[in-house]
């Protein structure tokens, strides 16, 4: 056997579970970690400049290639609790990270010692796991039960603490014949697929709702195999977008209160059967569940047990990973097509189509200061079908959602549930250490932004390069136009004079000299015209530095963006598009 400190055997067992990088800050309770980091050397990292902004790397790291599990580290103390942000996010989008936190020596924990807080009392809520090991010999044990854990059943994510003294202690250790435990999926009996596709068989007008659970378990292919060959048209939720091609023939568009499409909200209302797979049935995507359920059927397939019959009881329900149940639905599908069993959705599908190509938002405006939708069209007409967008919650990220175009599953990188402000800078930048090699691009508005934008400089550090695309209206823009029903326009503003760039006017921050003084470029636009070019020019400057490159787009103050509260009563604001030859980035120019 192999002497070594129980730090070391963590760090060992992190490589032997496929860890490679790891994204954090120092600190003294921790200290011993990153000195076993050092000696055994195999796990890089990225220096974050806030704990919470690591946690935020570790989840963009991990929602970008199937398979990936982000690692973030901090000290003892308000390190853990910055960092519960991160694991409520990944926890709401079944995420698993790991954090690992230092803490003060075992004699201390009851003393109210400097920094010792009791992570693992305040992260159990927002974990599958948080635990405090307290003796030496457990450490590699706990990290080898957290990545069975974080890997098992609905994913999420793990916090492991330990003490000072524990890392630092010797233990017997041998990392040559360490193997990782089994995950566990739960599957669907052909019993259940078979009842499941009788029910979607019996319907006139089916659906399917891919969920995020399509893309957690890397199966979209078999969600499109699926789809095409049962014929029945599929909306993607916030979660699932890029399952399915927005250009392909059955996507039928995305369905909510916010982040919808007209065509898709029309076509689920004109559904009697919805077959979900992956979902949670989020409130943000039914609205009012007596109008989303009204008249029509459903199936549930998902992973986790006790989210069937959570948000309403549905007609039938399976737990099952939806990998699984998608193997084994195509299976049964492809026999009973061979029977001549499987009805023909040619005309249900078509009517879909009609929809999607009709029933749209107009995005061409030219008015200064710029109306947003013309930022999304200007992003659809540069940015090609490979780009991976990153963001987080706002108005910016509503109306990207209603406009912009997705054709790949982990393309569309969003924190779904807990919507924290700030989270877009750091998860591009662990979206980035995750594949190199892409186009990422970012969106934000200025508030979000704003939020975490010390993190921009570790992406100057590292080398880390992407898009930013920042819209500022100098205004908390989706709060604003929540404050409607109030009659108030309170609290909200973050416009004001700076002395140091009146050329901004009255628009507060000065966004371009803080970018700069990061380490970043970045571009200021003014009018529509001129957004497409600030596009093209940011790609190149961020291939000449290998660093951020924001370009900010000063928008229109006030700009309230199609939502409701039942998918039958969306408000429009803005104007519709008559002709489908006034909606040049519609998806009817796609297809």
């Amino acid at each position: 056997m192999t002497r070594m400190t129980a730090a070391e055997a963590a760090v060992h067992v992190l490589k032997k579970e496929g860890i490679d990088i790891a994204f954090g800050v120092p600190g003294a309770a921790i200290n011993p970690f990153y000195s076993a980091m050092r000696k055994v050397g195999g796990v890089d990292h990225v220096l974050a400049r806030h704990v919470e902004g690591a946690s935020h790397m570790a989840e963009g790291y991990t929602r970008t290639k199937a398979g990936n599990i982000g690692v973030c580290i901090g000290t003892s103390g308000p390190a853990g609790t910055d960092m519960i942000t991160g694991l409520y996010s990944a926890t709401g989008d079944s995420i698993p990270i790991l954090c690992i936190t230092g803490q003060a020596p075992r004699s201390k924990l009851h003393k109210e010692d400097f920094q010792a807080v009791n992570i693992q009392a305040i992260a159990g809520p927002v974990t599958k796991w948080a635990v405090t090991v307290l003796e030496p010999a457990q450490v590699p044990r706990a990290f080898q039960q957290a990545f069975q854990l974080m890997r098992s059943s609905r994913p999420g994510p793990v916090l492991i603490d330990l003490p000072i003294d524990v890392q630092m202690s010797e233990i017997e250790f041998d990392p040559d014949t360490y193997e990782p435990l089994p995950a566990y999926k739960p599957s669907a009996s052909r019993a259940q697929i078979e009842k499941a596709l009788n029910l979607l068989n019996e319907a006139d007008k089916p659906l399917l709702v891919a969920g995020g659970g399509v893309i957690n378990s890397d199966a979209s292919d078999l969600l499109v195999e699926f789809a095409e060959l049962t014929g029945v048209p599929v909306v993607p939720t916030l979660m699932g977008w890029g399952t399915i091609p927005d250009d392909h023939p059955l996507m039928a568009g995305m369905v909510g209160l916010q982040t919808s499409h007209r065509y898709g909200n029309a076509t689920m209302l004109a559904s009697d059967f919805v077959m979900g797979i992956g979902n949670r049935w989020a409130n943000r995507h039914t609205g009012s569940i007596e109008a989303y359920t009204k008249d029509r059927k459903f199936v549930h397939v998902d992973i986790e047990p006790t989210q069937i019959g959570r948000i309403f009881g549905p007609d039938y329900g399976i737990v099952s990973d939806a990998k699984a149940a998608l193997e084994l639905f195509i299976t049964v599908a492809k026999e009973w097509q061979a029977e001549g069993k499987l009805k023909d959705r040619g005309a249900w599908a078509q009517e879909c189509q009609e929809r999607k190509q009709t029933l749209l938002r107009k995005t061409h405006f030219d008015d200064v200061p710029v109306k947003p939708q013309r930022v999304y069209e200007e992003m659809n007409k540069v940015f090609g079908k490979n780009v991976r967008y990153v963001t987080a919650i706002g108005l910016s990220q509503i109306a990207g959602a209603q406009f912009l175009h997705v054709y790949k599953p982990r393309h569309w990188i969003n924190c779904g549930q807990a919507g924290p402000l700030g989270w877009t800078i750091p998860a591009a930048l662990g979206v980035c250490r995750a594949d190199p090699e892409a186009e990422v691009v970012a969106l934000s508005g200025d508030y979000d932004f704003q939020f975490m934008v010390e993190e921009l400089a570790a992406g100057a550090q590292f080398k880390l390069p992407y898009i930013h695309v920042l819209v500022n209206n100098s205004y908390l823009g989706l709060i604003r136009q929540a404050q409607r029903g109030f009659d108030m326009d309170y609290c909200v503003q973050l416009s004001f004079e700076n002395v140091n760039c009146p050329e901004i006017n009255d628009y507060g921050v000065d966004h371009v000299s803080v970018v700069e003084g990061l380490g970043c470029k970045a571009l200021r636009v003014t009018k529509p015209d001129d957004i497409g070019p600030a596009f093209v020019q940011a790609r190149q400057l961020m291939q000449e530095h290998r660093v951020p490159v924001v370009v900010e787009i000063i928008l229109e103050r006030v700009t309230n963006i199609a939502m409701g509260t039942d998918l039958d009563g969306v408000n429009e604001f803005e104007a519709l598009v008559e002709n489908v030859t006034d909606a040049p980035t519609s998806i009817a120019s796609l297809t």
